[in-house]
């Protein structure tokens, strides 16, 4: 190993001659050898024993956290770059941290292997050969990390799978632990104590590792010497593993509280000499009440165990600590300008390698005991982002390594997208969606209805009776330009035709409960998207309340909060003559939906439903649709990517027709006939898409809208007769 290769990764390198001690260490563990970075190193030992002097030393603690295979700043779907994401521009966050802190240590908090087509490529379309080591853990070991752990997506792609990229050796029912070689492995170790083998008994990985590192300290002389330390870093995931992947992992591992398993483990590696202990929490925090096995068991572990010196948070991909102005966590205990949870510092880095997590220590060396502690009001939490200034549009730059790193599999990865996975016998369109076409919509639906419905029936047999529905919206619809809709060409469908249906690939599927009541306003918020029209105006009225395509800037409604059922379970009408509906002063008598059944009949208010969306729309919209104050009751939140199960259910169904899949409507405007002319812009000369949608009561009023509503040519303006 090379003399100068810890100091890369932020601890000064040990002495050449002690070098063989390391082989002795059972639990420590070392990054990758700087000539070949798929071969983990060993570890350094010990320094010499250090004279009985007092010393003080700085120590960072640097996170990422649900990397989900973002590595290049790309969006391989649309097929552009996307500077605001990516390990490579974290990377430079990192190598930036390391040159203002003299010691740090770099973790990173799971859900690192998937979630960008990177990973689902060599998973499941050009499966990795055991002979190679995961592209993702290529491109860290260019960063030296010197720990991690396991997110409950690293558990997708199987027990098999995940052996292989650990490097082999998983001793569990359907794993042969001889594929896979350790010199193919992360290159750092990763610990998980709560997923416990059933075959052995036996946590399935290490539960921990006490990492044996060298300070850079300053004495009480002022004269630069080299210290040693232990490093005790415990390992936990989300128990939902069981739920979330029970076709893979049922009957073959268990899991067991968060809490609770750190509890047992602290006074074990507090026992083995470990100085600093910290917890890697492949998880979040909520202080809504504590319970077993619970998905964000953050506050309860720094609330309810002690010893602990810092926890590092992921999972729901936000942010703490944070000093904006309305940070994600507000409760007691969550302390956003010290950057402590329950006093203990505490850091969650957002998602998709946006963010850098940072915890400068102040480290105080006894001397005479030889033994570290934490000067506690020196300790400083950051969260440190790649966009610079003041410009949300700049960022940091990219790190080459990490780029060279995966340049074949990126390569290998774009050409993917443009591959086939299905056929279509009609155009897919959101150009019409606001006036009734439903083609770019009810794949959407029928993908997310079954994806709940299936994981209702499997695993929530207490919701088995309630119907199961799916809303959807028209995510691209013309904001950005006349060219910003769905639109997938009849013909052969590629991965980025099916990825197009579903523009966010951060949204994830949401499962809530709702009453026929709380449907209506749903629908009553999604109907907002309509001005409203005076049967009797003879001038030109705007249908759409969107900016670009109606009203004036500043009172839009965006065509992705423009929710619809697509089946013939639902019915209802909107009646745009109603003015908007105001969930929190609502009129009597002034509702926009009408005539609202389910199944032939009207719609009981008092009737449960499961209704499948996304989290967004499950959480930051529900004061919108149920009034301020108000919560969806949200009985599944799944990890699984709208995106990636839309894509799947193409893939799954493989032709997609339009009587099946495209013709599925479940609303009108309630008919009305008007004075003066009722308009719209949308696409280009589209008017045969709307008819071969069935919208024959749409025509054509100016072929661009040069000059109207302060138009530029780019849209065609329609006009639709609501009376028809």
């Amino acid at each position: 190993m090379p003399r100068d290769s810890l100091t890369k990764r932020g601890f000064p390198s040990a002495p050449r001659n002690l070098l063989l001690i390391s082989a002795l260490l059972a639990l420590t563990a070392c990054g990758g050898n700087d000539d070949d970075n798929s071969v983990p190193a060993p570890a350094p030992a010990p320094a010499p024993a250090p004279v009985a002097q007092n010393a003080t030393a700085q120590l960072a603690l640097l996170e990422t956290t649900d990397l989900h295979y973002y590595v290049r700043s790309f969006n391989y779907y649309s097929n552009r770059d996307d500077n605001s994401l990516g390990l490579e521009r974290t990377a430079t966050l990192i190598h930036k941290a390391r040159s203002e802190f003299s010691n740090t240590l770099l973790v990173d908090n799971g859900d690192t292997i998937q979630g960008s087509v990177l990973g689902t490529y060599e998973a499941m379309v050009a499966p990795l050969p055991a002979t190679q080591q995961l592209t993702m853990y290529k491109a860290m070991a260019s960063l030296k990390y010197d720990a991690g752990v396991l997110g409950n997506h690293e558990f997708n792609f199987g027990l098999p799978y995940l052996s292989q990229i650990l490097g082999g050796g998983l001793d569990v029912d359907g794993v042969d632990p001889k594929i896979g070689s350790k010199d193919k492995g992360p290159g750092f170790p990763i610990v998980t104590a709560n997923v416990t083998s059933l075959k052995t008994g036996k946590p399935l990985i290490d539960p921990y590792v006490i990492l044996e590192r060298n300070l850079t300290a300053t004495q009480a002389d002022g004269k630069t010497v080299m210290l040693p330390i232990k490093i005790g870093v415990i390992g936990i995931t989300t128990p939902g593993i069981l739920n979330w992947d029970k076709d893979k992992l049922d009957g073959k591992v268990s899991t067991q509280d968060g809490r609770d398993t750190v509890a047992k483990y602290v006074p074990e590696v507090r026992a083995k000499g470990a100085d600093l202990v910290f917890v890697l929490l492949h998880g979040g925090m909520s202080a809504n009440g504590y319970f077993a096995n619970m998905e964000n068991p953050g506050y309860y572990i720094t609330k309810d165990v002690k010893g602990i010196d810092g926890i590092v948070m992921g999972h729901e991909h936000n942010t703490f600590p944070d000093r904006g102005a309305n940070p994600a966590y507000k409760f007691e205990g969550a302390d956003n300008a010290k950057g402590t949870l329950n006093g203990v510092p505490a850091v969650m880095a957002s998602s998709w390698g946006k963010a850098l997590g940072v915890i400068s220590y102040s480290l105080k060396w006894d001397g005479a005991a030889k033994k570290w502690s934490v000067d506690t009001a020196k300790t400083d939490v950051q969260v440190r982002t790649t966009q610079t200034g003041s410009n949300p549009n700049t960022y940091v730059a990219s790190d080459s390594a990490v780029v060279q790193a995966v340049q074949e599999l990126h390569d290998k990865t774009r050409a993917y997208v443009q591959s086939p996975v299905g056929n279509t016998d009609f155009r897919l369109s959101s150009m019409f969606a606001d006036v009734g076409d439903v083609t770019a919509l009810q794949i959407v639906n029928q993908a997310q209805q079954e994806h709940v419905a299936n994981y209702v029936k499997n695993n929530l047999p207490q919701y088995a009776s309630l119907p199961v529905l799916s809303v959807t919206a028209p995510f691209k619809a013309g904001y950005q330009s006349s060219t910003d809709y769905t639109d997938v060409k009849a013909g052969t469908m590629t991965v980025a035709n099916a990825a197009d249906l579903y523009l966010y690939d951060n949204n994830t599927v949401n499962a809530v409960k709702v009453t026929g009541a709380q449907i209506k306003l749903w629908l009553e918020n999604a109907a907002n998207r309509f001005n409203q029209i005076d049967p009797a105006k003879t001038a030109d009225q705007w249908l759409i309340n969107d900016s670009k395509t109606g009203v004036q800037p500043g009172s839009s409604f965006p065509g992705y909060n423009y929710d619809v059922f697509t089946t013939p379970d639902i019915s209802y009408e909107i009646d745009v003559t109603k003015p908007k509906y105001n969930v929190n002063k609502p009129v009597a008598g002034e509702e926009r939906i009408k005539n609202l059944t389910y199944k032939g009949q009207p719609m009981n208010p008092a009737q449960e439903f499961i209704i499948a969306t996304n989290n967004y729309r499950a959480n930051a919209s529900a004061p919108y649709i149920l009034g301020t104050g108000k919560k969806f009751d949200i009985i599944w939140a799944s990890p699984d990517a709208n995106r990636e199960v839309v894509l799947n259910y193409v893939k799954t169904k493989k032709d997609m027709t339009r009587v099946a899949n495209g013709s599925d409507r479940s609303w009108r405007f309630a008919k009305v006939a008007t004075a003066g002319k009722v308009l719209f812009k949308s696409g280009k000369d589209e008017l045969d898409l709307a008819r071969a949608s069935g919208l024959t009561n749409i025509s054509v009023e100016k072929a661009d809208d040069t000059g109207v509503n302060n138009g530029t040519g780019a849209y065609t303006v329609y006009r639709i007769d609501l009376s028809q």
